[in-house]
């Protein structure tokens, strides 16, 4: 099954790397969908079928941790598998954000880092779904 992935980050190459890393790791991707804060991958999420959002922190008008919480909230997409890729080294905040559900990814990253971590997310929600 091709996953609808939404990748935010401020930053378009990064955007580029996570998409390039993820073909790089096998990841069957049907669309992809870019934001570069949290308020554009909000309008993304209601505009569009998303299976995964992979996502960073520190970005400007709406952080990812904000956006996190906004998703969370949102009954429809409440359960969106969402693997924050960070530089992020606080590891009370990396608690906090896994608290909410997300799944964490140092950068820089692997191929293999991200292939075995949107396995074992999408595994989840597809089995959630059955």
């Amino acid at each position: 099954m091709s996953l609808n992935v939404l990748v935010v980050d401020d930053s378009a190459v990064m955007r580029s790397m996570i998409i390039r890393t993820l073909e790089m790791a096998g990841v069957d991707i049907g669309q992809v969908f870019q934001a570069s804060n949290g308020e554009e991958a909000l309008q993304q999420l209601d505009a569009n079928w998303i299976d995964l959002a992979l996502v960073d922190i520190n970005m400007p008008v709406m952080n990812g941790e904000q956006l996190i919480e906004e998703v969370r909230r949102r009954s429809a997409i409440a359960d969106l598998p969402i693997i924050v890729v960070s530089t992020e080294g606080s590891q009370t905040r990396i608690e906090r954000l896994q608290q909410k559900g997300a799944k964490f990814i140092h950068k820089p990253f692997t191929p293999e880092t991200i292939g075995q971590i949107v396995e074992g997310v999408t595994e989840v929600a597809n089995d959630n779904q059955v």
